[in-house]
């Protein structure tokens, strides 16, 4: 199994048919980014490896999912711009996307996700 790299994905939720749309940011500068600077994002966000986020300079609210080594959602969340997430210490992967998102994908703490692409082979 390779590391991760930068670029595109789809994630799989168990329960929900279609595959969403995802961004991966490996790379220390795309984490740092992530969205800041956005007005929105299309389907989701995989920051890796991460285990805690800020809104600070964000535009608008988000949904957190916290993830573990194999992709196991620990804790969904949603953040309003200016807050300081809690660190996570057995979270490897923050999943992000829109407030409200990750309720209609029915994604909860417990389902397991996967991403097809966004790994080096």
């Amino acid at each position: 199994m390779g590391g991760w790299r930068d670029g595109t994905a789809e994630l799989r939720i168990p329960g929900h048919e279609a595959p969403v749309a995802l961004t991966v940011a490996a790379s220390y500068r795309t984490r740092t980014r992530g969205l800041l600077g956005r007005d929105g994002v299309d389907g989701a966000i995989l920051l890796t490896p991460c285990n805690s986020v800020h809104t600070f300079r964000m535009r608008f609210t988000i949904d957190v999912a916290y993830l573990d080594k194999e992709l196991r959602v620990l804790h969904v969340h949603t953040m309003r711009p200016g807050r300081l997430g809690m660190i996570r210490p057995r979270a490897r992967h923050v999943l992000e996307a829109e407030a409200g998102a990750m309720a209609a994908w029915g994604l909860v703490p417990g389902a397991r996700v996967s991403v097809n692409g966004g790994r080096d082979a």
